[in-house]
């Protein structure tokens, strides 16, 4: 076979085997995404373009053998312009870069300069709300590695600068992301965002702590360990184009059993949180008074308490919490929310998260 034949061939296979193995890990990044939410799907169409793609990868190979056959007789000329080639790169060579860019889409956009060997890469695992949800391992308080999910809003993609404010959203089940549980919440987000009432926010959902059944207890006794997370802000802001962390830029929040962890990062950290909104919750107010004591320095913490209307125990627990926090003269501003109210619970809930994330924007403007 003519050699320019054999090298528009080998060509042909490479271009033919990209785009097979771009269609099946597209397919698989989807069939991923309907198991993180428990959706039917289908993995023959995975199947057939990974079998397909490792079919040109065979005739990559095959043909690239007879391309290096056929080109025997120019090897001293080839040696002889990759010598030259080469002492050009090393009369000319720079000192290395400090870091090299991960191969995650996340960390490639990512604003910190933050040296590689620090970074953390996050994977797309699927689309949630319009916006795009990512996962990756971040270092615990404890050190030990946890899930951590990040949601980046459909704003996100559409601007290459802008960078956004941050909601660490709190999850009360032990080993899960609070999205695993509740993952409308990112609907609640958007349509907050939707309805002019917030600017778009990237939510950053942390994999709760294990060895206990509650793991918002932990605050009585360490408020400052569910707070202070100096390596999800670091890993955060290394990999997206977020605020920096402070309460200019970043904010908590907590539903159902997240609602106390999320109280309490606020109430112990104002320095850190701007605001913190709490939906749904059951409170252990003196815990809660104990975490305001820890409060550095003479900075005032915001507190949303939301619960719906007919949801009389959340009511009373958020009052139980303001009315404590305002006899031990707490320096802290607590506002609850007992308005809403709608046909089914999961409606809600949604309308719950909206009026959070509203109050949240509202205390990262002041």
């Amino acid at each position: 076979m003519p050699h320019s034949l054999l090298v528009l061939s080998l060509l042909v296979a490479v271009l033919a085997g990209s785009w097979l193995a771009r269609s099946a890990m597209v397919r698989w990044r989807d069939l991923r995404a309907a198991q993180t939410y428990e959706l039917a799907a289908e993995a023959r169409p995975v199947l057939v373009r990974a079998a397909a793609a490792a079919l040109c990868l065979t005739c990559v190979s095959a043909l690239g053998v007879a391309v290096l056959l056929g080109e025997r007789g120019g090897r001293g000329a080839v040696r002889a312009v990759a010598a030259e080639a080469g002492g050009a790169d090393r009369a000319a060579a720079a000192p290395p870069p400090l870091s090299s860019p991960s191969p995650s889409r996340s960390v490639a956009s990512g604003a910190s300069g933050a040296p590689a060997a620090a970074a953390v890469a996050f994977a797309s695992v699927g689309r949630a709300a319009g916006g795009e949800l990512m996962q990756g391992s971040v270092p615990g308080p404890d050190g030990r590695a946890r899930t951590v999910r990040v949601w980046l809003p459909a704003e996100y993609g559409r601007s290459t600068t802008e960078r956004f404010p941050v909601i660490v959203l709190h999850s009360g089940t032990p080993g899960r992301t609070a999205d695993a549980e509740l993952p409308d919440v990112f609907d609640g987000v958007a349509s907050a965002v939707q309805q002019g009432k917030a600017r778009p926010f990237v939510v950053v959902a942390p994999e709760a702590p294990g060895g206990t059944g509650h793991p918002c207890d932990l605050v009585a006794a360490a408020p400052q360990a569910v707070a202070d997370d100096a390596a999800l802000r670091s890993a955060v802001g290394a990999a997206f184009r977020t605020l920096p962390a402070g309460p200019a830029g970043w904010s908590v929040l907590g539903v159902g059993g997240g609602a106390p962890c999320a109280a309490a990062a606020g109430l112990a950290r104002p320095d850190l949180y701007g605001a913190a909104a709490a939906v749904s919750g059951r409170y252990d107010a003196r815990a809660l008074v104990g975490a305001a004591a820890e409060a550095p320095g003479a900075v005032t913490a915001r507190l949303l308490l939301a619960a719906a209307k007919r949801d009389t125990d959340a009511l009373a627990s958020g009052r139980a919490v303001q009315a404590a926090l305002r006899d031990a003269g707490a320096r802290a501003q607590v506002r609850t929310s007992e308005v809403v109210q709608d046909y089914t619970p999961e409606r809600e809930r949604l309308r719950l998260v909206r009026v959070a994330v509203q109050y949240l924007a509202e205390g990262l403007a002041k």
